[in-house]
């Protein structure tokens, strides 16, 4: 089944190669496309502190697309595992699901920080963080592996 989606914005930023590391203070305005969206659509987002944003990784070689297993980062050190085990750019669909901070809304222009996606970065969906839909019921599991691919992410 294909399943067709057109960019609402798109992400301005400095930060124009593809990094791992060293997120966290990089701030982005995700420019949202007046052609999609209207001037109001933002209402209301200031009163939130994060949002989860969808993104496209635009510049991932098609070739290059992992759809069985491989070492995270590609360090032998750690085990190999699946890509849906990762949250690798060269996976099927070339989707990025991130969370950031947001810093200020004018309009259809939302600067945030923390935002892992370089410049260009198509946007496909916006939508506020809600500590409601986190479930809490239990902590949170993950394999040790990921402290050291992560340790300077942000």
């Amino acid at each position: 089944m294909a399943f067709e989606i057109s960019a609402i914005g798109t992400v301005r930023t400095d930060r124009a190669e593809v990094v791992d590391d060293n997120w966290g203070s990089v701030e982005s305005v995700i420019d949202l496309h007046d052609s999609v969206l209207d001037a109001d659509a933002t209402l209301g987002l200031t009163e939130f502190s994060h949002l989860e944003v969808v993104y496209g990784f635009h510049r991932c070689d098609p070739a290059a697309t992992t759809t069985g297993s491989r070492h995270p980062r590609g360090d032998t050190t750690l085990p190999r595992v699946g890509v849906l085990a990762q949250r690798v750019k060269d996976r099927p669909n070339h989707l990025g699901v991130s969370r950031c901070e947001i810093v200020h809304v004018d309009g259809l222009h939302v600067r945030v920080r923390g935002l892992d996606a370089i410049d260009g970065s198509p946007v496909f969906d916006v939508k506020p963080f809600l500590q409601s839909m986190v479930p809490d019921r239990a902590a949170v599991a993950e394999p040790t592996w990921v402290a050291s691919v992560m340790k300077n992410y942000f």
